[in-house]
């Protein structure tokens, strides 16, 4: 397959810098008067987790462009985006950078694919969006809140991971923190971590047990599936089954042989899941 991607690019919204990657076909786009299939589709808003600049969601972003077109942003405070030690880290300040930087991008039509603490950003923006959302993916987000387990990752891996990249590591040093990942996807993280704040990343995490996603996915208006793992604790049958009484349409799909970090554990079975959702479906054998 040839590469999707297109260029990397900045807007000023909300305030603040917004990095996205861009993957697509050159012939076609809705932000635009060009033609071609990708026009025919919603635009793809792909929102990484907690600490996961855009680079590393590439690999998704390169499957994605052939079909549509994708925007993979940089949440603030993480890879090229604005982060300071007087930003706002709160989830309604992420919410509302999506918001404007759909705004910024002229999108007219698009959908919202968020990752964990990427799902919850997308679920919060999507209540504050009045035309243009025409759908919203929710990867394996985290169920913590008030009154609720907490999130099960521990804040130390984040921390202490974060601490040696800024230091320097390298993929081997990266294996004690994800070693079922391959060479490459660590060698990348090692590359990218240091971009991450540990004050956005400490904000999110608190974030975590004080926001109620559940309050936000209920307030869903657009089609939305729900993608979960069939490995780890994040989102538990019970989850699923308290989500989809809330909001009876929401679709579910759970991904065999994965953990919370599905694309990298099975990324067939996460194309597998999306279908044909989003307007079309895509898999690795999906030509460019």
């Amino acid at each position: 397959m040839s590469s999707t991607f297109l260029h990397g690019g900045h807007v000023f919204a909300n305030g603040i810098r917004q990095h996205y990657l861009r993957y697509g076909s050159n012939t076609g786009s809705n932000t635009g008067s060009s033609t071609g299939e990708h026009s025919a589709r919603p635009s793809i808003v792909l929102i990484p987790g907690i600490t996961s600049p855009a680079i590393t969601w590439g690999f998704v972003g390169e499957v994605l462009g052939t079909r549509f077109d994708t925007f993979i942003l940089d949440v603030r405070g993480r890879g090229l985006s604005s982060a300071s030690d007087t930003l706002d880290y709160s989830l309604d300040a992420q919410a509302d950078d999506v918001v404007a930087l759909t705004e910024a991008l002229g999108l007219c039509a698009f959908a919202f694919v968020g990752h964990s603490m990427g799902a919850r950003i997308a679920a919060r923006a999507a209540t504050r969006i009045e035309a243009g959302l025409k759908s919203v993916v929710l990867v394996d987000p985290p169920v913590s809140g008030p009154g609720r387990r907490p999130y099960p990752s521990q804040l130390p891996w984040y921390v202490d991971s974060m601490a040696l990249a800024r230091k320097g590591m390298d993929a081997e040093a990266m294996r004690q923190f994800c070693p079922t990942w391959t060479h490459e996807q660590r060698q990348l993280r090692a590359e990218w971590l240091h971009t991450c704040d540990e004050r956005a990343v400490l904000a999110s995490f608190k974030g975590f047990h004080e926001d109620d996603f559940f309050a936000d996915a209920a307030q869903l208006k657009v089609p939305s599936l729900l993608i979960t793992a069939e490995r780890g604790d994040v989102v538990r049958p019970e989850d699923v089954s308290e989500l989809q009484r809330a909001t009876p349409s929401m679709l579910h799909a759970r991904v065999p042989d994965a953990g919370h970090m599905i694309p990298w554990d099975n990324e067939t079975g996460f194309y597998a899941a999306l279908g044909d959702f989003l307007g079309a479906p895509v898999s690795l054998q999906t030509p460019a």
